[in-house]
């Protein structure tokens, strides 16, 4: 792999902070473990297939475990087991639309037939006359086509009537009603805060009535999406203050536009209305009233927020305007999210297709009917928990391949001074060396976060399973650790990524990387926390203005639909698909924004400046540096309200008493909310406000006092 050749000299030398020419492996045995891990996910998917799963999932087999399209072998005790159905290509349920919601299947004997009834047949002498006409006999094997109308059996041993034409599912040889009106129990049961089953059927309705509009919406989001990220190239310089003026004004126009569709809706005569639309205009007035009121709080939140965070936005601009250079230098960071979103997909099918595999595996089992089922016995019954942790572990590792692939082209861009000797492509350089180097410092991290997802989603099934049956003190205490639980993985994950910046610039090991990127991370805390949230939330804007602009767009088009019912849920849908493409792609923006970060204060940590210590940043960042240097002398002179923003660490003291503050109003405000609106339910809010307090509040203020002290005692050692 040209890494071991390396290994020694690089660990002789001594390390410094920049990227080094000759690199060595990392993390070798957590790349062998996650090698041994892939190795069991094959032999996973092997063991199904070789077992037969895969003739089982493909053909399709009937209820005494014989597969369709091919001859089988007899089943000990299992009666009609062993037929040949050669001429029998297809799976036919005899009631398909009884379906068994615990289960997750259809409850109904299966047959292999020759072929699918295309027309609904109404009577046992039309089910008679298709066996007879086509050679497929859809009644059990033990009934003859002759007996369909006079056996006694019939009602048992024939199909429901009237028989659903239906039509072989592509490659899966199953024959499906070509109306899925049949399955509209099993949905209503899914959907289980419909507690109005025309409500339901009304909201899918509008959705299958708004199809085009929804897919040109979709497609409009993903167009603003990318042209959003061109402009960031052009305009990163004033893209701060462009956002915030559109996100403003698109939010008091939103917000404006929604209270004037409401009052024209409720002004509106309802004599006109014909009494079966009524009900639909009522459900549009009522999600009008609820849009308008919850626009109105997010626009006011949102004011509030932008006026408090105004004066944190130099070195956020400096950043966004140097990382508009980063995306002009290397274009071919725009597609990082297609190349990661297609790798999932190509897992994901993967890991379905195994999970189908191992659903049809085993050994044939009878059960209480009398008919056969397939389970797997023994040590192996447990791959399903195998197969699941690889699901979370191997997305995991995908991401996290890409987090190491933008850090070390952003790291080639920041530390290489003329930008005219840059790699003619760093992406694809950047991708070598994380094949031949760092596969596994990837591996460790994505499994550290692993363990932390998966007790998360243990928790989170057991909330699910027992909604309704718990307690409120369970109740609260599951909520408490998964909200801990969160918390800690969104704080691993950007440990993570600065981890793999460090590892991209010293060739270092995941742990050491790790602590490098923390204590530069801690010397700096108050300038991560600037970045992090103004630049963050310029970003989150970005999603916004997308959301909006496709949401605005949305309710034009949806408002003037006059052959459709509630247009509810298909807002939704697009507002959550546009925030989905929004996020894919200002992801990229992000993790160049925090990777530029860190080098820069990497930079200023071990450079000055001076002769032999010349700064590798942009011109733009070192204009930031030296107004800071100016602003640090003005402070001393009496100009600390202006130096406040540019200097990096002011106030340490002030800044965690006022989180303290910030914390005391916010738990004093939850509670007076709290009295004023749970009723019922005040003792269980209250205890929540509590917990939350307890465990989330004071231990952000504590960490926030220690790392003051700790970034202090550093600066005096």
């Amino acid at each position: 792999m040209g890494c071991c050749s390396s290994a020694s000299a690089a660990q002789s030398s001594k390390r410094e902070w920049k990227p080094l020419e000759d690199r060595s492996c990392t993390d070798i045995p957590w790349l062998l473990l996650f090698i041994l891990f892939c190795i069991g996910m094959g032999f996973i998917c092997g063991f199904s297939v070789a077992t037969g799963a895969a003739a089982r999932l493909v053909s399709g087999y009937d209820s005494y475990g014989n597969i369709c399209g091919q001859r089988n072998a007899k089943l000990e005790a299992i009666s009609n087991s062993g037929m040949d159905h050669t001429h029998r290509k297809y799976v036919f349920f005899l009631d398909p639309c009884n379906l068994d919601l615990i289960n997750r299947k259809i409850k109904s004997i299966a047959l292999c037939v020759a072929a699918c009834p295309t027309q609904e047949l109404k009577t046992l002498s039309e089910v008679q006359k298709f066996a007879e006409t086509n050679g497929s006999a859809l009644c059990s094997y033990n009934l003859k086509p002759s007996e369909y109308t006079t056996s006694s059996k019939s009602s048992v041993l024939c199909p429901k009537l009237p028989v659903p034409a239906s039509a072989p599912i592509p490659f899966f040889h199953r024959c499906a009603p070509v109306n899925i009106s049949c399955y509209a129990k099993f949905a209503e049961a899914l959907i289980t805060f419909v507690s109005d089953n025309s409500v339901l059927h009304r909201l899918i309705s509008g959705v299958m009535t708004s199809k085009e509009i929804i897919l040109g919406l979709c497609l409009l989001s993903l167009v603003l999406s990318m042209i959003l990220m061109v402009i960031i190239r052009y305009i990163s310089r004033v893209l701060v203050w462009i956002l915030t003026i559109l996100v403003i004004l698109g939010s008091l126009g939103g917000t404006g536009v929604l209270w004037w569709l409401y009052a024209k809706q409720r002004m509106s005569p309802k004599e006109t209305v014909i009494p079966e639309q009524l009900q639909i205009a009522e459900d549009n007035l009522r999600a009008l009233l609820i849009y308008a009121i919850s626009a109105t709080v997010f626009t006011v939140i949102l004011f509030l927020i932008m006026l408090v965070m105004r004066k944190r936005v130099a070195l956020t601009i400096a950043l966004f305007h140097v990382a508009g250079k980063v995306f002009i230098h290397l274009p071919l960071l725009v597609f990082q999210p297609f190349w990661t979103f297609f790798a999932l997909v190509l897992f994901w099918a993967y890991w379905i297709m195994t999970l189908l595999f191992l659903g049809t595996t085993g050994s044939a089992v009878q059960n209480e009917q009398g008919f056969v089922e397939f389970k797997i016995s023994g040590p192996l019954q447990y791959m399903w928990w195998y197969h699941v942790v690889g699901l979370i572990w191997i997305s995991e590792f995908i991401l996290a391949c890409q987090q190491m692939t933008v850090a070390g082209a952003v790291v080639t861009y920041y530390f290489t001074r003329d930008k005219r000797n840059l790699p003619f492509t760093p992406i694809l350089a950047s991708v070598n060396r994380l094949i031949r180097y760092h596969l596994g410092t990837v591996a460790k991290g994505s499994f550290i976060i692993t363990l932390v997802k998966i007790p998360r989603m243990i928790l989170m099934y057991i909330h699910s399973q027992l909604k309704g049956k718990e307690n409120a003190c369970a109740r609260c205490v599951l909520k408490s650790c998964i909200c801990c639980l969160w918390c800690l993985e969104k704080c691993l994950n950007y440990l993570n990524q600065n981890a793999y910046t460090a590892t991209a610039i010293n060739s270092t090991n995941f742990c050491t990387s790790a602590k490098d990127a923390f204590v530069i991370l801690v010397e700096n805390a108050l300038r991560v926390a600037a970045i992090n949230t103004v630049g963050d939330f310029m970003l989150f804007l970005g999603k916004v203005l997308i959301v909006c602009s496709t949401g605005l767009a949305g309710i034009m088009l949806l408002n003037y639909q006059q052959d459709y019912t509630v247009w509810v849920l298909p807002l939704i849908i697009v507002c959550l698909f546009a925030f989905l493409v929004a996020h894919c792609f200002l992801s990229i923006y992000e993790m160049v924004v925090d990777v530029l970060f860190l080098c820069f204060a990497i930079d200023t940590k071990y450079n000055d400046g001076s002769p032999g210590r010349e700064f590798y940043m942009d011109k733009v960042l070192m204009e930031f540096v030296e107004n800071s240097r100016k602003a640090m002398k003005e402070a001393g002179k009496g100009g600390v309200a202006d130096a406040r923003e540019l200097k990096p660490m002011v106030g340490g003291d002030e800044e965690v008493a006022a989180l303290q503050e910030f914390h005391f109003h916010f738990f004093s405000l939850s509670v007076f909310t709290d009295c004023t609106s749970s009723g019922e339910a005040f003792v269980i809010c209250i205890t929540q406000d509590m917990l939350l307090f307890l465990f989330v509040c004071l231990p952000i203020t504590w960490m926030a006092g220690f790392l003051l002290q700790l970034r202090s005692s550093v600066k005096v050692s």
